[in-house]
This record gives C-alpha cells, sequence and structure tokens, in this order.
C-alpha cells in the first residue's frame, strides 16, 4: 500500500486533480459490510501532510467496517451529468489511527473542526484513476502502486 505521499511523488499530475476533487469536499467511501456485500457512505476526505485521512462518528458503520476489512474504494462526488470538474477514483486499504500525533496532522489539515470523539483512518492506496473531459472526450490518467 502506498500513502498519499508517495502516491504524489509517483504521479503528481494525478495527485493534483484527485486532491482538487477530494479535498474536503464530499466524496463516497465504499466498504465491505460482515456479509461481503458493498455498503456506500459520504465522507470528506482531508489531504495534507502526506497522507489521506477521513474522521468519522465512533459508531458509523463504514467504521466497524473499515476495522473489519480494510479495502476501500473512494469516488468523488461529481458536479453534473456532463462530468463537471472530472471524476476521481482511489482503492485501497484503509487503517485505524491511534497515534496522536498523526491525528494532529489530519486535524491541522482539516478544514473544519473533528470532534474529539471522531475516529481516524488513514486511507492508503494500490489504484487511482482520474478522468476529465475535453471536447466531449473522456482523458484519463491511471495508476497502480
Amino acid at each position: 500500500m502506498t500513502t498519499w505521499g508517495e502516491f504524489a511523488n509517483a504521479s503528481p499530475e494525478l495527485a493534483a486533480q484527485a486532491e482538487q476533487r477530494l479535498n474536503s469536499r464530499v466524496s463516497y467511501l465504499a466498504t465491505v459490510q460482515k456479509d461481503g456485500g458493498p455498503r456506500v457512505h459520504p465522507v470528506t476526505p482531508i489531504i495534507g501532510g502526506g497522507h489521506l485521512f477521513i474522521f468519522m462518528e465512533p459508531t458509523s458503520p463504514k467504521g466497524f467496517d473499515l476495522r473489519r476489512d480494510g479495502r476501500y474504494a473512494l469516488h468523488c462526488g461529481v458536479e453534473d451529468n456532463d462530468g463537471g470538474g472530472g471524476e476521481v477514483y482511489l482503492s485501497g486499504r484503509a487503517t485505524f489511527i491511534e497515534d496522536a500525533g498523526l491525528r494532529a496532522v489530519a486535524v491541522q489539515a482539516s478544514r473544519y473542526t473533528p470532534k474529539e470523539r471522531y475516529i481516524l483512518f488513514e486511507l492508503q492506496m494500490d489504484s487511482a484513476l482520474a478522468t476529465t473531459y475535453e471536447d466531449d472526450k473522456p482523458v484519463r490518467l491511471n495508476w497502480k502502486a
């Protein structure tokens, strides 16, 4: 798995597009339920200090899913039926964060004030895809760890 910082070093153009579409914007996180089925949740990703984070309520089903099976997929919100500012999709594994120093990095990078009770995950990546549209034609960037 790859941290956000490692991804940004390996694929700076794609990372810049992904940061623009994801950082502090409502996005959709897919997790794996206990029965193996998918579950989709709105989240607000935070990018900072070389990491990709998400905070959540400690009772959130997505937190239970990620603690049991860290696999995830993350897709940015889309602005309109024409693809708006483009699409970004990431996949990988989430890690539950208890380290106070790493939590401080996430809090500092956040554009909102996370509540003390919120739990924190770092999303590490194994793939990323961005699609933008130029003259009504899709332009895709891909990266794999």
